[in-house]
């Protein structure tokens, strides 16, 4: 298949210009202003900007929580939700068994997607333990098997909690291979205790989740986390920052020339805690980790979107079903299900709410939707830009096109949950049509992809990253 789009204003992370653009045998080839060639297919992308295809690099496809409750969404209906919204790669996140091996969980989760992702994917490592014995099985997911960043957790101490030592461990190995590691950072010893008072106290209810949740213990998460890499030397993502306290930690790490780096998520840019007073069982929507925070943190997460104190935006998108697998919980909000959709929202709501606000300008846009996770993670340039010789991941994005999200809007909800996050808000940019590997996935609301055309990316060591 060959393509040509005619012209689109072409924007990157750097550039802004009008052009075609060619593409032939999965990659761009030709970029300038009235090409003489001929294709199998061609747009008139006038009045439109062709970006490249979204990265998201922190996704939770086809994830078991708990016996019995996995994620609502598996790579065949993430990976085409995802599309729908103008992204064309995500990463996963392999879980190792405590006690097991890291290998292992790889082998589950390539069998997990291979044959059902619509687009191109990685995958990231989540160590629950790490005994010495098992280091070397670091070296080799980095060197032979294309996974290049390990995520710990200092939450759940029930299931992912990791203790400082297993941190200082990992870390030291990571920077010694180029690799990275990605911390969900709270400090979840001290909120279980807060949890357990609350429900001592009586409180059951969904609102609870985020009361008993407070930003000093992500902020010190973050401190902590940000001061184990410094000793072990080496490089450090934190996952959906949530609010201003855990990025000034972020921020003073990065002034000093600390390789630390963060992402945040649209729900803590557009969401904020109100959404925990909704009556009934309504606030279980919300129910995610980090939880929403006050509507003043929204500002300050802007703020530092716009000075690169945060260099990525993820979803963190982790679906369940609000009838039957968010009820699970209706007595006791511990119980509840933790995650949220939004696969297939970001890229308008980041457009609308950065680009139509006025708080960043489309490079930027681009940047942090695509092009910093690419070159962070390993996939640049062959992801995240619009070259010769990059692969053909190319979104047709209308700037002007207005539409409502809704579980009821056909254009706007693929995923396989029965609520939309953002139900109701309306968002000013839509991807018209997207383009995985010179692929048609989406064009006007139409599905033209195929289940399984996704391939797995290896990544490749990272370095010593510096910004």
């Amino acid at each position: 298949m060959s393509i040509l789009i005619r012209n689109g204003r072409i924007v990157t992370a750097t550039d802004d210009y009008i052009a075609d653009l060619y593409a032939e045998d999965e990659t761009i080839s030709l970029i300038g202003r009235d090409l003489k060639v001929k294709a199998d297919r061609e747009f008139d992308a006038t009045g439109r900007l062709v970006i490249p295809g979204g990265v998201d690099p922190h996704v939770h496809l086809d994830l078991p929580v708990a016996p019995g409750v996995v994620s609502s969404d598996d790579f065949e209906t993430g990976t085409r939700a995802a599309a729908f919204g103008g992204t064309t790669c995500v990463i996963d996140f392999p879980t190792q068994d405590r006690g097991g091996s890291m290998l292992d969980a790889l082998a589950t989760w390539h069998d997990k997607a291979a044959g059902r992702a619509c687009i191109d994917y990685g995958f990231h490592m989540i160590v629950t333990d790490l005994p010495e014995s098992r280091l070397p099985e670091m070296d080799r997911l980095v060197q032979d098997e294309g996974v290049s960043t390990f995520k710990l957790f200092t939450a759940y101490p029930d299931r992912l909690y990791v203790d400082d030592a297993v941190l200082y461990r990992a870390m030291r190995r990571a920077g010694q291979l180029g690799a990275m590691v990605m911390m969900h950072a709270e400090n979840g010893i001290v909120i279980d205790e807060i949890i357990r008072e609350a429900l001592r106290n009586g409180h059951t209810g969904p609102g609870w989740h985020g009361r008993t949740r407070p930003v000093e213990m992500e902020a010190e998460g973050v401190y902590r986390s940000i001061a184990i890499a410094r000793v072990a030397e080496a490089a450090v993502y934190i996952v959906h920052l949530s609010c201003a306290a855990a990025l000034e930690e972020v921020r003073r790490a990065r002034e000093t020339g600390q390789n630390v780096y963060a992402e945040t998520c649209p729900q803590y840019l557009f969401l904020d805690d109100s959404r925990y007073d909704a009556p009934d069982f309504e606030a279980a929507k919300w129910v995610m980790t980090p939880a929403l925070r006050p509507v003043a943190n929204q500002q300050a997460l802007w703020h530092g979107l716009r000075l690169n104190h945060l260099q990525a935006i993820a979803t963190d998108h982790c679906p369940f079903c609000f009838a039957d697998q968010k009820h699970a919980g209706r007595d006791n909000f511990t119980k509840i299900p933790n995650g949220a959709p939004g696969i297939e929202n970001r890229m308008s709501l980041v457009y609308n709410g950065g680009v139509v606000a006025g708080r960043i300008d489309v490079n930027r846009f681009v940047e942090l939707t695509s092009t910093a996770a690419a070159k962070l993670f390993g996939l640049f340039p062959r992801k995240g830009t619009i070259a010769v010789g990059s692969d053909a991941d190319l979104v047709i994005f209308d700037p002007e096109r207005r539409e409502t999200i809704s579980v009821n809007n056909p254009l706007m909800h693929h995923m396989r949950v029965d609520y939309s996050a953002y139900e109701g808000m309306e968002v000013q940019g839509y991807p018209e049509t997207v383009i995985s590997r010179g692929r048609v996935l989406c064009h006007a609301g139409q599905w033209h992809g195929e289940s399984g055309a996704g391939r797995f990316l290896k990544r490749a060591p990272l370095g010593a990253q510096r910004s």
